[in-house]
């Protein structure tokens, strides 16, 4: 058998037995022993179950994208606070459905889960083919400026980001 088959992902086996001995907070042998066996065993079992994701091919532009999207979240929640703290009639609720350029399954559940931090928006569906984006929007006055935001704002650096 090959090395790859007794240690098919080394850090996370390193990982695994790391955490195992800082949960029990103890290095008795015993524990040694089971984290040894878990973080070998656990790993073997779970790797056919890996599946190739596409690489981030610009770092930066990663991070960039993290800090736009937690000012997004704190901007939203200001808004949306506004929205409930008001008369409720004022709500217009709306299911949008956005076309996506991307492809690839970590880009898009990048992008649904972004939706779905930002307060005021949550990702519903992903059509079977993975060409529309089903969103629910708490309050929609036009939603080809939604569509056209999400697209520019999320969607366009995450292409950037994964080079898709």
């Amino acid at each position: 058998m090959s090395r790859s088959f007794w240690l098919p992902m080394p850090i996370h086996s390193l990982l695994l037995f790391i955490v195992w001995l800082l949960l029990n907070n103890t290095v008795a042998p015993g524990h040694i022993v089971l984290g040894a066996f878990l973080s070998l065993v656990i790993p073997i079992l779970c790797a056919p179950l890996k599946t190739e994701q596409p690489h981030v091919r610009r770092p930066l532009l990663a991070l960039k994208y993290i800090l736009k999207v937690l000012g997004d979240i704190v901007v939203a929640n200001i808004e949306v606070a506004i929205l409930v703290l008001g008369p409720v009639r004022r709500l217009q609720p709306a299911f949008v459905a956005v076309p996506l350029d991307i492809k690839e399954e970590l880009p898009i559940t990048l992008l649904a889960s972004t939706v779905s931090l930002t307060p005021g928006t949550v990702s519903s569906e992903l059509s079977s083919d993975h060409k529309w984006l089903y969103i629910h929007a708490l309050h929609v006055t036009d939603e080809q400026a939604l569509i056209a935001t999400i697209k520019s704002r999320y969607e366009a650096p995450l292409k950037e980001i994964f080079a898709c």
